[in-house]
């Protein structure tokens, strides 16, 4: 069985052709975008990213900037990614299925993702996976920045909601990596806070644009930390409308576990600057952890 894909078209353009100029624009973009395309043959240390998942014309600038740094490291045995619920899912669940793009099939490494089960860290649900964007957003991005090995990629995508123990989760990742003698990148998928009526949060009614950047900065500075309790309290202390909160917390505790010991910000703007619209707008970082 393969996952078909429910953003293409919408999130991301749905012809190949189209999509891989998509993603050329988003990593030349020079106001959002890194400004040019990832020089290969580095292989920098890179432990993660965390990346936004709205639509490329939105986000797919930020999303370049963690692809770049996902092209200039060792490629990877195992990309492990951490999505969000907007479902409402409220467990962490990973799915045994290949996903399909416009690029082609992307393998699920069932091996890690059935050692994960084993160690009770997630559960396998086709439900939570069916319509969610989260994970699938990510591909397209993967695909195109390592083309010369895209029939190699393994991935194992896990949705993380409210109810899922993250540091478990953590922990099982980085066990079940050194277990298995795996090479593995994280790849973490969430926008930051989601300000308006729209989105049915308004904390600011003023300088919506300076207020909007420090207040998701708050939250960034505990990722900078790798303090995941800080980070997941003072999201829930303020009740900012961070997507993937839950997935950034495993996502830290994972990190943490692999030894990783240095975060850069690399950008971040929001959909305002993008539509020059405040009234809703959603905020992305582009975060590297090495």
């Amino acid at each position: 069985m393969v996952r078909k894909p429910v953003a293409a078209g919408m999130f991301y353009e749905d012809n190949k052709k189209k999509l891989d100029e998509q993603i050329i624009r988003c990593f030349k973009n020079q106001k959002f975008g890194p400004g040019d395309m990832p020089v290969t043959g580095r292989n920098k240390r890179l432990t993660g990213i965390i990346a936004p998942h709205a639509g490329y014309k939105f986000s797919g600038a930020g999303q370049a900037w963690c692809y770049k740094a996902v092209g200039e490291s060792e490629f990877a045995d195992i990309y492990i990614i951490l999505g969000t619920s907007h479902a409402g899912f409220s467990d962490a669940a990973t799915l045994l299925e290949d996903f399909e793009t416009p690029f082609g099939e992307v393998k699920v490494d069932e091996k890690f993702a059935k050692s994960l089960i084993d160690k009770g860290a997630v559960k396998e649900d086709k439900m939570a996976h069916q319509q969610e964007h989260s994970i699938e957003v990510q591909l397209p991005f993967l695909q195109f920045t390592e083309k010369k090995k895209i029939e190699d990629i393994k991935i194992v995508p896990v949705v993380v909601g409210k109810e899922a123990d993250y540091k478990r989760l953590g922990k099982a990742i980085a066990d079940t990596a050194k277990q298995m003698e795996k090479k593995v990148i994280l790849i973490c998928s969430s926008d930051f806070t989601h300000h308006g009526i729209h989105y049915g949060y308004v904390p600011f009614r003023r300088n919506v644009e300076k207020k909007l950047e420090e207040f998701d900065k708050s939250f960034i500075k505990w990722i900078e930390e790798m303090d995941s309790w800080s980070f997941l309290n003072n999201v829930e202390e303020t009740g900012a409308t961070i997507c993937g909160r839950y997935a950034i917390a495993a996502f830290i505790e994972a990190c943490r576990a692999l030894g990783a010991s240095k975060v850069r910000v690399e950008q971040y703007y929001t959909s305002g600057d993008v539509t020059g619209d405040w009234s809703n707008a959603v905020g992305y970082a582009s975060i590297i952890v090495e």
